[in-house]
C-alpha cells in the first residue's frame, strides 16, 4: 500500500480515469489485513503465527463476460487491470446485465466496544489458548485429545469502481474453536464449542463453561445409549434452528444457486407456500454486532435486511448486483469475497427465524415419542438435502425429558421439513460461531439466529431398531 490512504485512492482515480471507458463495469478493491493464527492440538502447538497481508484484487466486465485479476504489489496494478479487461472481453459475447445501484463516497469502520485484538499480544493469545486447553484435559483421564483454535483478521478495505464509488471501510473479526475426544475401549466421542466476535477481543477470555461443557459431554456421550433410528417429532433449540436456517435453507436462497440452475429456479418461485403462516425468515447485514454486518458488500452496494420467508411463503432472495440484474430483483447487499484472492459471490450474512408465540417448555407437549436435541456436531447439504448431527440429545416421552442419547443426527429435504413446522417458539439466540464456506471460499464469518422449533416425522439416524 501507498504510505496513505489519500495517496491509495489517488492512483485508483487516476487508473480508474485511464481504463473505466474500455468496459462495461471495472472494480478495484485494495485489502490491507493483519491477523493471528493459533492452532494447539494435543500436547503440540501446531500454528503460531502474526501476519500482514496486503493485496488487492480487479474486476472487468464486458458483454456479459468477467476478468478477474488478484495482485500483491501495487506496481503491477496497471498490468493487472489490463489482464483483467483482456479476459473479459475474450469471453464476453452477450450483454452486461448489473442492477443499478446509487454510486457512493464514504469512510466507514465497524466500531469495537472493548479492546481491538491487535493490541494484544502474541504471548497473551498463546496463554488464553494454554488455559482453555489445561480446563479441557482436566475434565476426566478419559479425554484423548483436545484441539483449542484462535483466530483474529482485521481488515481495511478500498473499493473503487467505473461508476463513480469510492469507498474505505474496515472491521475486525475474531473466532476461538475447541474439541475434546473422549476414548473407552472403542467408543470415541467429540465435544466441540466454536464462537467469535466483531465486538471485542473481551468476548473472548471469559469461556471456560463452553469449554468445560465440550469435554464434558464428550465424556458423557461415551455412556449413553445410540438412539434408535427412526421418524420422530423433534424439538430443536435455537443453535439447531440457526444452523439449519443457515445450510439447509439459506443456501438455497442464495440467488446465484437460482439462475445457475433451472431446477432451483422452478422451486424456488417467489410467493410459493413453504411453511406454516407463523414462519419469517430473513437475512441482512444491517442489524449491527453479529459476525456477518458489515456497511457495504464488496460491489459497493449497501447493506439490507432481506426478508425472504413472509408468513411461510418465499418473498425474496439474496443477490449479488449481477444475479439481480438477470433476474430483475432489487440488490441486496450480499456480494461478499474470502480476500483479495476471490471475486465476489452471492453469500449469506445474519440469517434468522424470527421468534415465535409458543412457550418453549409447551413445544414439548403431547409428543408421545420424539427427540429434543441441541447444539450441533457437524453437518452438511446437497441440494435440498441435509444432514446435521446434534451435539446433545435426549428422547421425549409422554411430553417429558427422558433419557439422553448420542449419535444423533437429523437429515431430511428442507422443503418438506419448513412444511412438517408445528411450532416456533418464543426464545431466540444468536449464534456467532459460523464460518461459511462455498465456491472455494470458507471461513467467511456469518452470523445465524433462531428459536426453539417443533417439527414433525424428521428422519433421526442412529441404531436400527431390532426385528428379532
Amino acid at each position: 500500500m501507498p504510505t496513505s490512504i489519500a495517496d491509495s485512492k489517488n492512483l485508483l482515480s487516476d487508473l480508474m480515469a485511464r481504463y473505466r471507458n474500455q468496459v462495461d463495469y471495472l472494480a478495484i478493491r485494495l485489502e490491507e489485513a493483519e491477523g493471528t493464527d493459533i492452532l494447539l492440538r494435543g500436547e503440540k502447538i501446531e500454528t503460531l503465527s502474526e501476519g500482514v497481508s496486503i493485496g488487492g484484487q480487479v474486476r472487468a466486465c464486458h458483454k456479459g463476460g468477467w476478468g478477474f485479476a488478484s495482485f500483491n504489489r501495487l506496481s503491477t496494478l496497471a498490468e493487472r487491470i489490463e489482464e483483467a479487461i483482456a479476459a473479459a472481453k475474450l469471453i464476453g459475447e452477450e450483454e452486461t446485465i448489473l442492477a443499478p445501484v446509487t454510486p457512493v463516497q464514504d469512510i466507514c469502520f465497524l466500531p469495537l466496544t472493548g479492546t481491538d485484538p491487535r493490541l494484544v499480544p502474541l504471548i497473551e493469545k498463546k496463554q488464553l489458548c494454554d488455559r482453555y486447553a489445561q480446563i479441557l484435559r482436566s475434565i476426566d483421564p478419559c479425554i484423548a485429545t483436545v484441539s483449542v483454535r484462535y483466530g483474529d483478521s482485521t481488515q481495511r478495505i478500498i473499493l473503487a469502481t467505473s461508476e463513480g464509488t469510492m469507498l474505505e471501510q474496515g472491521w475486525a473479526d475474531m473466532e476461538m474453536r475447541f474439541g475434546a475426544t473422549a476414548r473407552s475401549g472403542e467408543t470415541v466421542q467429540t465435544g466441540r464449542e466454536t464462537t467469535g466476535s466483531r465486538k471485542a477481543y473481551e468476548d473472548l477470555i471469559d469461556l471456560d463453561v463452553q469449554v468445560r461443557s465440550a469435554a464434558q459431554r464428550a465424556v458423557d456421550s461415551l455412556a449413553l445409549p445410540p438412539v434408535q433410528g427412526n421418524t420422530y417429532t423433534v424439538v430443536i433449540d435455537p443453535i439447531l434452528s440457526g444452523l439449519f436456517v443457515h445450510e439447509a435453507f439459506g443456501h438455497l436462497s442464495e440467488a446465484d444457486m437460482a439462475y445457475e440452475n433451472p431446477d432451483i429456479l422452478e422451486i424456488m418461485t417467489l410467493g410459493r407456500q413453504f411453511g406454516p403462516k407463523d414462519l419469517q425468515i430473513f437475512d441482512g447485514a444491517q442489524p449491527p454486532g453479529h459476525r456477518g454486518s458489515y456497511f457495504y458488500d464488496d460491489e459497493g452496494t449497501p447493506a439490507t435486511t432481506t426478508q425472504l420467508i413472509k408468513d411461510g411463503a418465499l418473498v425474496g432472495r439474496l443477490h449479488s448486483r449481477e444475479t439481480a440484474g438477470k433476474l430483475g430483483e432489487i440488490p441486496t447487499g450480499n456480494a461478499r469475497c474470502l480476500n483479495y484472492h476471490y471475486p465476489p459471490i452471492v453469500r449469506m450474512t445474519n440469517t434468522w427465524i424470527e421468534r415465535g408465540t409458543t412457550p418453549v417448555a409447551d413445544l414439548f407437549s403431547d409428543i408421545k415419542e420424539g427427540v429434543f436435541a441441541r447444539n450441533w456436531q457437524g453437518g452438511m447439504t446437497n441440494g435440498e438435502m441435509f444432514t446435521f448431527g446434534a451435539g446433545e440429545a435426549w428422547m421425549i416421552r409422554n411430553g417429558e425429558l427422558a433419557e439422553p442419547v448420542r449419535d444423533v443426527t437429523l437429515s431430511g429435504n428442507v422443503f418438506s421439513t419448513l412444511a412438517d413446522i408445528e411450532a416456533i417458539g418464543n426464545d431466540f439466540y444468536w449464534d456467532e460461531s459460523g464460518g461459511c464456506g462455498k465456491g472455494g471460499q470458507s471461513g467467511l464469518p456469518v452470523g445465524c439466529g433462531g428459536p426453539s422449533l417443533r417439527i414433525r416425522d424428521v428422519v433421526v439416524g442412529g441404531e436400527a431398531a431390532d426385528d428379532s
